[in-house]
């Protein structure tokens, strides 16, 4: 399995971003995609996840703010931020993992993340 992300970038304090994310390969029926993502100086936390019979966790951070979504015929899950703050700051890396559940572990597969730059 192989993600593709792209969409990151630099926006203001109160900007909107869409992160999008492509899977390729042996991909199966029932699985969870989402996003993560780690800033300097930190560990790697959940932002969202999605799982393909369309249930949702976020993080507390970013409910409100955020919302995830997939194209299941495209393969393709995308992460619209809006609001941004300094905060949400960090490397998103975009996760695949098979079966159901809300979290991707490390050793499931990952994309080669993407910068989000939130200025104040």
């Amino acid at each position: 399995v192989q993600l593709q992300a792209s969409g990151g970038g630099w926006v203001q304090s109160g900007g909107s971003l869409r992160l999008s994310c492509a899977a390729s390969g042996s991909i199966v029926s029932v699985n969870v995609m989402g996003w993560y993502r780690q800033a300097p100086g930190k560990q790697r936390e959940l932002v969202a996840t999605i799982d393909s019979g369309g249930r949702i966790k976020y993080a507390d951070s970013v409910k409100g703010r955020f919302t995830i979504s997939r194209d299941n015929a495209k393969k393709t899950v995308y992460l619209q931020m809006n609001s941004l703050k300094p905060d949400d700051t960090a490397v998103y890396y975009c996760g695949y993992n098979t079966g159901w559940g809300s979290g991707i572990p490390l050793s499931g597969y990952w994309g080669q993340g993407t910068q989000v730059t939130v200025s104040s």
